[in-house]
């Protein structure tokens, strides 16, 4: 009986010991379960689906191949957040530094008058020898800084390009930031003035190469202004401005404003400059205009701080006194207000006494009407052929002893104005002078109106009917590439560029044609152009090959010497190699024989710079060859 209650108990003991081992096990198996999937689940979430997960009892080994440090990192940390990162066990690797993307390249050059400076990562196949010495000529006296670093990555595509191109625009840019990148060139820069802005973008937005993005931000000085100026008229109850000068685009704004408000029907425009002689300026514009709009008929003219407003013959004297007291009440400080009503004539002349001028399209211009004394007519005469030619006018005024001298300064005023004009008329009588026709300057208006006040005084009557016409304006009617190259074609389409037969002079004839190339080239700004001789088959290669390009560089050559800017341009020849008929008669081989203009594409710019990019004279790039007739050319002989 003793002996089986020990066996019993030694029995019940190892059972249990058994029991718990089995449990543990058990409890062991789950731990890991639950971790693994755990761990999965939670990289699978944070979108790490290259990271294996293995539990071993209460440890956790992370396997696989991270795609960088910081996703390693990322694992390790989400697999610490499941459970204690003290289980986590770090077995992955990190993928080959090899096949990291390569770095984005830029450079930033700036321009003032201390030189030239240099900041940015290049590829290390950029020639920087060759940038750092182009940039040593543009900088002339100047130093030129060159802080780059360089990476050894493949070149981007555009890079090249952009590069030139940047380089290109920072020569005409003194006070300049040119950031430069692959696909984007951006320009920060400040022009002399507001013409200066405007042809500077037209000529980068001309050049800038196919693929790159270009952002300007170009700022210009505001205009000074003298006298500061401003002319407001109403007439049959609409407004409008002959001159108009603003100090702020707020003040801008609010005379725009009231403008609109006293009958003007057109947006307008006022002109923001320097040279305004208070800052009260809008306020004195604003009260001047209502009270001539309550008045209802007339002008009002600012002259620095010197107001003249001028009522129409008729109105009503106690609402001119009443309008014009209030006024002179309100204005601010610093600026004199004169008002004028004109009282009627008792007894009008007999005849009214003219002169009249007219501009025609074609430059010359016809004077009518009566002067002075001789000597009168004489200054009058030479004043008109120093402002149109010599050639151009054709005078038949008559002299009036009987006129004073200040006929002659009003008809001297008249004439003066009409020059600023491409076409039109001035008319002078005893009492008012008017000037209208067309012009290609925005502000011609304006500067009229403030000539019209100098010459003649404030309260002068005068009106200006001036129409602005864009395809007057030498900018803004600036022909693009295309229409250049297309003007070209069409000479030549019908007139050939001949020669001496195996010769490489032009003959009688070819002179006329290249004036007329000549005459296009020269409205168009320089652009980038190829002259390309051809021969047909006749003859031996060799000799084909440098009879080509000898013609071609004739004709260079022979605008040159009509004056047209040929940096731009180049000559090449391609001997028989490009035929465009057939040789095997003589009709195909006069198409052959022939000169060709077209436009460079980008592409062929790019390879004329180098593998740097950076172009030893960077030209104008176009998208598209525009040379269409296989009848353009140029006549050849072996």
């Amino acid at each position: 009986m003793r002996l089986s209650a020990i066996a019993i108990v030694t029995l019940t003991f190892f059972s249990a010991a058994g029991l718990c081992l089995v449990a543990a096990g058990f409890a062991v198996k789950a731990v890991e379960s639950n971790s693994e999937s755990g761990v999965r689940m939670a990289l699978d979430d944070n979108n790490l689906p290259w990271a294996e997960v293995q539990a071993d009892g209460l440890q956790v080994l992370l396997t696989g191949t991270a795609p960088s440090e910081a996703l390693r990192f990322k694992a390790l940390s989400t697999a610490g957040g499941i459970v204690d990162a003290a289980r986590v066990i770090d077995g992955m690797e990190i993928k080959d530094s090899g096949t990291v993307k390569p770095p984005r390249f830029s450079v930033e050059i700036l321009r003032n008058e201390s030189g030239v400076s240099l900041i940015g990562l290049v590829p290390a196949a950029t020639d920087r020898e060759t940038l750092v010495s182009r940039l040593a000529t543009v900088a002339g006296q100047a130093q030129v800084t060159d802080l780059l670093e360089t990476a050894d990555y493949p070149v981007p595509d555009q890079w090249g390009r952009a590069l030139a191109f940047g380089v290109k625009a920072l020569e005409s840019m003194p006070r300049s930031k040119i950031s430069i990148a692959a696909d984007r060139v951006s320009i920060t820069a400040m022009a002399d003035s507001a013409e200066a802005r405007r042809q500077l973008e037209v000529d980068l937005a001309r050049s800038v190469p196919t693929g790159v993005r270009l952002v300007l931000d170009i700022s210009a000085p505001r205009p000074v202004i003298t006298p500061f100026n401003l002319r407001f008229l109403i007439s049959e109850g609409r407004g409008r401005f002959d001159a108009c000068s603003a100090d702020t685009t707020e003040a801008q704004t609010r005379i725009l404003a009231a403008a609109r408000s006293a009958g003007m029907e057109d947006r307008g425009a006022c002109t923001i400059g320097l040279g305004v002689p208070s800052p009260n300026w809008a306020r004195a514009v604003e009260q001047s205009i209502a009270a001539l709009a309550e008045i209802g008929t007339g002008s009002v003219t600012f002259t620095d701080a010197d107001i003249t407003l001028l009522a129409e013959e008729g109105t009503d004297q106690a609402l001119f006194d009443r309008v014009v007291g209030e006024l002179e009440s309100r204005l601010p400080d610093v600026f004199a207000l004169n008002a004028v009503l004109p009282v009627p004539e008792v007894s009008p002349s007999a005849g009214e006494i003219t002169f009249t001028a007219v501009l025609s399209e074609s430059g010359e211009v016809q004077l009518r009407g009566r002067i002075g004394d001789d000597t009168s007519r004489s200054i009058m005469e030479n004043f008109a052929k120093a402002r149109f030619g010599s050639d151009a006018v054709l005078s038949a005024v008559r002299s009036d002893e009987a006129l004073t001298d200040s006929w002659t300064v009003r008809v001297l005023a008249g004439l003066e104005a009409l020059s600023k004009l491409s076409n039109g008329a001035t008319r002078v009588t005893e009492n008012t002078l008017s000037i209208s026709g067309t012009t290609g300057n925005e502000r011609a208006s304006g500067l009229i109106a403030a000539l019209l006040v100098d010459k003649l005084g404030e309260a002068a009557d005068f009106t200006i009917e001036v129409t602005y016409d864009e395809t007057l304006d030498p900018i803004a009617a600036l022909p693009t590439p295309e229409e250049c190259i297309a003007r070209i074609n069409k000479i030549i389409e019908t007139r050939k560029i001949n020669f001496e037969p195996g010769s490489d002079t032009p003959d009688a004839a070819a002179g006329g044609i290249i004036s007329d190339i000549a005459d296009v080239l020269k409205s168009c700004g320089e652009l980038p152009l190829e002259i390309s001789g051809h021969t047909d088959s006749q003859g031996r290669a060799e000799m084909n090959q440098r009879l080509s390009e000898a013609r071609a560089l004739a004709v260079l050559n022979a605008l040159r010497t009509r004056r047209v800017l040929t940096s731009t341009i180049t000559s090449v020849g391609y001997g028989m190699e490009q035929p465009i008929a057939d040789n095997d008669t003589e009709e195909g081989r006069e198409a052959n024989r022939r000169i060709e203009f077209r436009l460079l594409t980008t592409d062929e710019e790019s390879q004329e710079g180098g593998e740097d990019g950076v172009a030893d004279d960077a030209q104008t790039p176009q998208e598209e060859d525009a040379v269409e007739d296989a009848d353009d050319g140029d006549e050849a002989s072996e």
